[in-house]
This record gives C-alpha cells, structure tokens and sequence, in this order.
C-alpha cells in the first residue's frame, strides 16, 4: 500500500535541482520528509481524504531558499525596532516613513533605520542632510546607518548617546566635529566599524518578552521571501551564550519556522584563542538537530584580521602579528576537526590566510573540514587555486549591489568587473555558495541577491558585469539552495525537491524561471513550507497561513508597515480597479482607486512603483 501523504502540492511547475529529474508537476510529503516528486499521476497516489492538498494552479514550487550568510539571530533581536529602506527609490519617500515613524515612537526608543539600503538606489542619490533629521525629529532620537561606512545621528540620539566634545576618537573611527569641536552627528568609519556599533548598542533594547515576538515576526518575513533555512555568521556585539537566549527558547517551544546553523565569533581582541579553546571543549561541532545546529567557528577568527569592506576608504593593512594570532586559533580548530568561516574581502588577506592555512596543513591535514572565506571580493585565480588545493569554499553575498558604485569609484570600473568574480570560482570546481549578509549591510532579500547573480547590476542600476560573468537563474538558484548546503555540511538533506529530504518548499508568486529579468526583485512566495508545515501562506493560499502574535511593541514600525504580497490577478485583470488603499510612501491619505499592475505584479494606486501599502 502507498504511503498517505500529509501534505501534497499539485498543478505545479516544480523546479527540483535534481539533476536526474529536474522538472515535475506535484509533490507529496509526509511528515517533515519530502515522499514522491514527480507528475500528478504519481503523486495523487499518495493523497487520502486527511491530505492537505494545496492546488499550485501553475505556479513555479522551488526547494525552500537558504542563505548561507546573514545575521538572523542578532537581527530577530532588534527586527521590531527597526524602520526598513529596503527597495524604497526616493529619498522624499524615505524621509516620508521616517516622519511618520518619529510621530508614533515615544520616549525615550529611538528611530532606527539599520541597514538594507544604499544611497545609490534613491533617485536623488544621496543621504538625508542632519538639518533634515534634526527639522523631522527635533526631540526623538533618529539613528541611520548607512552600510558599514557611516551613521547619522541627530541631535536629540548623540544626545541619548552620550558623545560629546570631550568623546575621543576611537581607533579607526571618526566622529565628525563642527568649528566648536562639538559632534555633528556623523559618524565615519575610517575604515573600523566598531564606532557605528558602539553608537548603535547605546539605544534601547527590546524586553526579553518582545524580543522572542520580534524573532518570531523577523522568521516570518524571511519565510515569506521563500526562506526556510539560514546560516548565523555570528557578528559583533553578539555574544554567546546569552545573546542566544531567545533563539533558545524558541528552539525548546518548537516555534521556529527556520533552520538555523550558527557559528561562533570571537568575543575580545587578544582572547580568540581562548574562545575557541573554552567552546570547541564545551561544545560538539553539529550538536543540536535539523533545526538549529551549531555550524562552527567565525566569521570573525582574530580580530587583526578583519579587513573591513567600507570602499569609500582604502584597503586596510593588517598588522604583522596577525599571521601568528591566526594560526594558535586555526590549529585549535583544526586538530578538533572544526569547521570555520573567515570573513576576508580583500586578496591580500586571502593571501596571508592562506599561508597559515597551508602551513597548518602540514601537521594537520584539512581534508573533510569544510572551511571557507566569506566574501573574497577581490580574490585572484593564483589564491583560487589553492583554495581549492586545501578543498576550502568562498561564500559570497550581494554587497557589491549595494556597493559597487563606490569600488568603482575607487578601484575602476575593469576592476569591478569581476568582484567577486563567482563564475571564475564554478568554472575551478570551488565549492560555492550565496548568501545576504544581513542585516545591517544589504537587504535579507533572496531575490535581489539573484537578481545581481543573473543580471550583474548594482540596486541603483548600474551595470558591474558582462553577461559572460552573470550567471543563469537554474545556477543562481542553486546556490541559493543545494549549493548553501555545503557550507553546513547537510548535503543529501536539503536544498531540492528530492524524495527523501526535509520537506522545504516555496511556491512562487511569479515564475523566477521566466518573468523579465526587472520584475525579480518583486518575487515572494505565496505558499512557504518548512519540515512539512506551511509556515507562511498569501493571497489565494491565505486560509493555510499559520496565525502568529500581534507585533510587539505597539508603535513598531514593523506594525505599521502592512503589507500586500503579490497575488495574481483575475482573468485579464489589466486595468480593473479594487479597493482603495493606502499607499505607505505615497502617505496615509487613501487613493481614489487601484490597479493591478502586472510587471510589478501586485495590487496599488496607479503610478505608485513601490510594493508596500
């Protein structure tokens, strides 16, 4: 007798990533286990009357996205918190959110727009002017942060904060004084993120309470861009264990919605050894289970190793010791079989780590651990070669889309043309993989990261790449799913539509293998299912979608940012008006009428390009 299904999805276009059977119509679950793929024939074999059965009308169903470098732990913390600029195209537009956000926040919380945006996407092509968030917030603290180059502080947050004439410049960083000596409330990275940081830790933080709801909701919003499982590259100011706390707990109830791998990062400069010592003794590499695992060590190895990736400011030298600084850590890593993350965006430093690494090598061989750089924007073919001699990877991430008018600016637009050049590393048989690197740098969303994959361009709309060194959605997608698995070492278990892995699925709102290449960006899914259970669902598949706690607290901008997904019209529904709406950018006056738009692909008033209302 076949097996019952408890889940099935049918009249589907299924990409699998199974080179033996790339494509199929329907698929069957049972459990958290992935039971039959393949026509509609095959799998209604599988259906009983207790099935849930999920009618895909056509729609494109991928294996569920994994993004290989993003900072989800850290961000669910501060995910409620924070006022998102993700995509908006104007800087009037962003200044309009803002306000709105100054007028609900209450003393004393701060206003916080914490990374995923880039000057280059606004049509005006520049930051907000202090005048201008002073004249919005003359009296609620408003902090920017602008990638890792900069932040904006207005008066009443250096207030909040505490900087004053008498504050000291910290090593490598700047905070900008006017004639007086007095700050202006820029602060510079030069080129050391640790001042935008330390600026950032000053605000508020969430309850214990609110931060297990703003995990919660921040695990939502991935699952509804099709993301159902992430690997933790740590990050600064996150400390282990009690900033783990909350991932804790929710991991204990059962209320993930996400598989977690996380990596462990060093805490203090000159203490790196003895991080690792004290958890590659306490703790077993890969403990955990299928939902939230420990991954390892990094992305930060040794503080005097971190060359930061701000491209306003020249490549940084690192210091003489760090060599030996890096190798005690490495070989406590290795000789317990370890595997690490090193973040490295320049050649020089993949250069001088791959030193230590080979040196280390030869009294402890590196066969089967799965080390890897993450970034390696400037990597050459010579240091891909011995990459790939010591059987290492190089995770990449979409920051050059958020950053690539300021390299070229700096280095030239030849030079641009192949950071990081990720072709080049599939071409050498590299293990490679892609990832966000959110959230405080770029956007967490997986589809702007394949759109600079299969287009080459930056979100402001330039060009860094000939097609020769873009890749073909069937390759961008891979490395967003089967190829990711590697660097957490599950592969056979995810990452396709296979029978017999975890049942991860998203069903697309627009087909990714198909719609031109400018509506990418606007892809969601309708239908996200993770370990076998639907963990977000819209639009016409809104009655699966599990109920989640109100947003906590009542101001968030989280709240207040309600959103329509893309969902397909009716029949030739061109044109056709519904419900007036209103319009988040375009302010809180309801239009007179809205139109199905259908290169964009979702409901709004007419000549509005942006996607949230």
């Amino acid at each position: 007798m076949d097996a019952i299904a408890s889940l099935a999805i049918t009249n589907a276009r299924v990409t699998t990533l199974d080179p033996a059977r790339p494509q199929a119509e329907a698929v069957a679950v049972h459990g958290n286990r992935i039971l039959a793929v393949g026509s509609e024939a095959e799998v209604r074999r599988h259906i009983r009357a207790a099935t849930q059965v999920v009618d895909g009308r056509g729609r494109r169903l991928i294996p569920g996205l994994i993004d290989s470098h993003i900072h989800v732990i850290r961000g669910g913390l501060n995910f409620t918190l924070e006022l998102r600029w993700d995509g908006i195209s104007s800087l009037a537009d962003a200044m309009r959110l803002l306000r709105e956000q100054v007028a609900r926040t209450p003393t004393p919380q701060w206003v916080r727009v914490v990374g995923g945006f880039t000057v280059h996407q606004f049509a005006e092509r520049r930051l907000p002017t202090l005048d201008e968030l002073n004249a919005v917030a003359p009296d609620t603290p408003v902090f920017i942060l602008h990638l890792y180059d900069r932040a904006l502080l207005n008066r009443a947050a250096l207030a909040a904060a505490g900087y004053t004439r008498e504050t000291p410049n910290p090593p490598g960083g700047e905070i900008v004084r006017d004639a007086r000596g007095e700050p202006t409330g820029l602060l510079l990275a030069r080129p050391n993120a640790l001042l935008l940081y330390s600026a950032l830790a000053r605000g508020p933080k969430l309850s214990p309470e609110y931060q297990l709801n703003s995990t919660r909701h921040f695990m939502r919003e991935l699952n509804r861009l099709g993301v159902t499982s992430v690997v933790d590259a740590g990050g600064g100011f996150q400390n282990y264990p009690d900033d783990y706390q909350v991932i804790d707990e929710l991991h204990r109830n059962g209320q993930l919605t996400l598989r977690i791998a996380y990596n462990l990062f060093t805490q203090k400069p000159k203490e790196e050894v003895a991080d690792f010592l004290r958890w590659t003794s306490a703790s077993r590499y890969q403990q955990g289970d299928d939902f939230y695992k420990l991954n390892g060590a990094g992305e930060m190895l040794v503080f005097s190793a971190a060359d930061f990736e701000d491209f306003r400011e020249p490549r940084p030298e690192l210091p003489a010791a760090m060599e030996g600084e890096l190798e005690a850590v490495i070989r406590v890593l290795a000789a317990r079989r370890w595997p690490w993350r090193m973040h490295a965006t320049y050649d020089e430093t993949i250069g001088r780590a791959l030193d230590v690494f080979e040196r280390v090598d030869r009294d402890i061989p590196l066969s089967g651990i799965h080390w890897f750089f993450d970034h390696a924007e400037t990597v050459t073919d010579r240091n891909l070669e011995r990459i790939a001699r010591l059987g290492g990877g190089v995770a990449i991430q979409h920051r050059m889309a958020f950053q690539g008018e300021d390299f070229i600016a700096r280095y030239g637009t030849q030079a641009a043309g192949r950071t990081p050049p990720f072709r080049r590393m599939l071409e050498m048989g590299i293990q490679v993989g892609a990832g966000t690197d959110a959230t405080r740098v770029a956007s967490y969303d997986p589809w702007t990261l394949m759109h600079w994959l299969t287009t080459g361009h930056t979100v402001g709309g330039t060009a860094l790449y000939g097609r020769e060194q873009c890749l073909s959605r069937v390759a961008a997608l891979d490395l967003c799913t089967r190829a990711n698995t590697w660097f957490s070492n599950e592969r056979g278990l995810k990452g396709q539509v296979v029978a017999g892995q975890l049942a991860d699925l998203a069903l697309l709102s627009r087909d990714f293998l198909e719609v031109d290449e400018d509506d990418i960006r606007g892809i969601r899914s309708l239908l996200t299912v993770c370990d076998g259970k639907v963990v977000f669902a819209a639009g016409e598949y809104a009655s699966f979608d599990p109920p989640l706690p109100p947003v906590l607290p009542d101001w968030s901008p989280v709240k207040h940012a309600a959103r329509i997904d893309p969902v397909a019209p009716p029949a030739a529904a061109n044109g056709l008006t519904c419900a007036p709406h209103s319009c988040q950018v375009h302010g809180t006056k309801p239009r007179p009428s809205a139109t199905w738009n259908d290169s964009a692909g979702f409901w709004g008033p007419l000549g509005c390009s942006c996607w949230v209302f």
